[in-house]
């Protein structure tokens, strides 16, 4: 794969991704969203879908990682890691993009936020936050929830038919929804750097009445978690397979 096809197909899924993801958080928690209050299951297959739209668009480009975790994950297991910079700076750019476009999407009802009565802090719909603040426990989550996502998709390299059949993507993206089924309650499962820091920042710039504030003070561990547990992942697939 070229340079150039690594970073445009990055850029393209993640922000397809972050499209659909941030989109799905949005529907649900932004008043006069017809969506509004269809809860949980809801936000789980919708980052689910993301996953499926964003990896498929991205793969014949790039293979689709879509996150600094998978790539890292990868490198540690393959020892190639001459692009993995050009991975990262594509979901990085694809992840702002992505939020860039969830809040045009979105855009009438961002700024019905001005309305004093029904304002309400946004962050949660481009990144995440703890049900209870403990730095340790969310970083030991976002640790292991980042193997649960890192450590099958390497093994599911494995199997032949996956790849033959093209439902790789599928199968991680049902993945992804059992993740924020199973293992989101605490964090909201970041597990992607670029997923949580790039909306962050975009969420930070925009011009979001009442938005509240961007909680620069949590960042470090949506970043680090997945990141250790992409690592420890591509070490223990290594080990055992």
């Amino acid at each position: 794969m070229s340079n150039g096809d690594v970073f445009l197909g990055e850029v393209i899924g993640t922000a397809i991704l972050i499209l659909f993801g941030a989109g799905v958080v949005a529907a649900v928690v932004l008043n006069y969203s017809k969506a509004k209050d269809s809860g949980w299951v809801v936000i789980a297959f919708g980052w689910g879908f993301g996953v499926l739209a964003g990896a498929y668009t991205a793969a014949p480009l790039s293979g689709g990682h879509l996150n600094p975790a998978v790539t890292l994950g990868i490198a540690i297991d393959t020892g190639d890691w001459d692009q993995v910079p050009l991975y990262i700076a594509g979901q990085m750019v694809g992840a702002m993009l992505g939020a860039v476009l969830c809040w045009l999407v979105y855009y009438a009802q961002f700024q019905a936020n001005a309305d004093e009565e029904i304002a309400q802090p946004t962050l949660g719909i481009f990144s995440t936050a703890p049900a209870i603040r403990n730095p340790v426990a969310n970083l030991v989550t976002e640790i292991i929830a980042t193997i649960g996502l890192v450590l099958p998709i390497l093994a599911f390299g494995l199997t032949k038919g996956l790849g033959e059949s093209g439902t790789a993507v599928l199968v991680v993206a049902f993945l992804v929804v059992g993740i924020g089924l199973s293992l989101g309650g605490p964090t909201g499962y970041a597990i992607n750097p670029a997923r949580d820091l790039g909306p962050r920042i975009v969420h930070a710039l925009l011009p979001i009445p009442h938005k509240g504030t961007s909680d620069w003070s949590y960042a470090w561990i949506p970043v680090a978690g997945p990141l250790i547990g992409g690592a420890l992942a591509g070490v223990i697939f290594n080990a055992a397979f």
